[in-house]
């Protein structure tokens, strides 16, 4: 490890500290021989007192099991009918996971509890079709849990609910997961699964808004494969019960777990909600994160050199997009009150969030902050991305007429013969 990893972790420590993760792990990655690298990183969170609840599914040990023993499940994943066959197979399944989970946090120092404290009803009959032994969260006992959490004791959830007259049934374990999240007041919601994040349409998702997958999901749920789909309508209705943030991983990753929750870019998706992510005006502690997103620019030339002196004392030209707490982009509004027009400058964004329209909400945030101070029209100098302004600024090409003269003096003595893109404001 890197001493700028190991800082970029610390940074995260302090708002994560006493607070809960819920980590609903699908069956298949339990039984997969990398789950002891994913004990381990529910080890190092509980080092760091980030309190881990677990919620496993069982859809893949249900249809191991049904294949071993020559019998037809009826459903796997807790969505449709459980007869009474599934439903042992479901306990069985369960079970065996479970077994497995304690093994494994027990050879990590781990002292953990297969808990009953979801209180479930059956969901009933739906279009005329009996579910049977299939159920639905009533309430969670967030008391049970969080005594446990309190105690040091890793909480596992399987898909299973019972009632006041002690039934049996079979829950939806993404669904399960909500209810825990949402009820326990966790700040995050992680679903460990065999894939690499969402995708639709054969595009990964790296990160989204929820009212953007809101809207995905309902105007295009076949867009979804497999799995994805539920992981999605649960992400979105996790978010919505107060969740605010809600991932999907890789659970067969190494150091992925960690990677996703320590860094802020992270290698799966992340669905979050309103907060998550805003451009702000830069202050004094930005100062060196500028330098340092902006460095790659400078040396391909796509950016001008700015000394910490030259930015500090400009500073209230600069804005900073973050991305939980950390810049992830920037730009700047030169204003040159000569033309009454201002520069778009130093616009840049990290390479592990491009293609995000990180730079176009960062182009449409100096617009705006130019039209609020009745600028005519602003003006970028670039010397590579000048396709990248005309296609997602709407800026056309100028000359450097258009430079008031101090700024044309300068901008011949620098000799980057940058060309000169305007955008007229009115």
């Amino acid at each position: 490890m890197k001493l700028t990893d190991l800082r970029g972790i610390l940074q995260y420590i302090p708002e994560f500290r006493e607070k809960t993760f819920v980590l609903a792990i699908d069956g298949e990655i339990v039984s997969d021989e990398r789950f002891a690298t994913l004990l381990k990183d529910i080890a190092v969170l509980w080092s760091l007192n980030i309190r881990v609840v677990i919620v496993h599914g069982v859809a893949a040990e249900i249809r191991r099991l049904a294949d071993e023993r020559g019998v037809t499940a009826s459903n796997t994943d807790g969505t449709g009918v459980t007869d009474a066959v599934t439903l042992g197979l479901s306990v069985t399944a369960s079970n065996r996971l479970t077994h497995e989970i304690l093994q494994g946090l027990s050879a990590n120092d781990l002292r953990a509890a297969c808990t009953n404290g979801i209180v479930a009803h059956p969901v009933g009959v739906i279009k005329g079709v009996d579910q049977e032994f299939t159920g639905s969260v009533e309430r969670v006992d967030v008391g049970f849990l969080q005594s446990l959490l309190g105690q040091g004791v890793v909480p596992i959830v399987p898909p299973l609910g019972f009632d006041g007259e002690g039934r049996t049934y079979r829950v939806n374990s993404d669904g399960m997961a909500v209810a825990v999240a949402a009820q326990l007041r966790a700040v995050k919601l992680i679903y460990v699964t065999a894939a690499p994040g969402l995708v639709h349409r054969g595009q990964p998702i790296r990160q989204m808004m929820v009212a953007q997958l809101g809207d995905l999901v309902q105007k295009d749920p076949a867009g979804f494969e497999g799995e994805h789909l539920s992981k999605a309508q649960h992400a979105v209705r996790a978010c919505l019960a107060g969740v605010p943030r809600v991932h999907v991983i890789d659970g067969t990753l190494d150091e992925g777990l960690l990677g996703e929750v320590f860094s802020n870019h992270g290698f799966g998706t992340l669905i979050h909600t309103n907060e998550y992510e805003n451009i702000r005006p830069a202050e004094r502690r930005d100062i060196g994160a500028i330098q340092s997103l902006t460095r790659q620019g400078v040396e391909a030339d796509e950016l001008v050199k700015r000394t910490r002196s030259s930015i500090e004392q400009q500073l209230g030209d600069y804005a900073i997009f973050e991305i939980d707490r950390n810049p992830v982009g920037c730009v700047a509004l030169h204003v040159d009150r000569e033309r009454n027009q201002g520069e778009l400058a130093c616009l840049y964004v990290s390479t592990a969030h491009e293609n995000q329209g990180i730079g176009r909400k960062l182009i449409q945030f100096v617009e705006n902050r130019a039209r609020q101070q009745g600028l005519d029209r602003i003006l970028a100098l670039s010397t590579q991305a000048f396709n990248y302004f005309s296609a997602k600024g709407g800026f056309v090409e100028g000359t450097v007429d258009d430079l008031s003269p101090s700024r044309r003096e300068r901008y011949e003595k620098s000799g980057r013969n940058s060309k000169v893109l305007v955008k007229r404001l009115r």
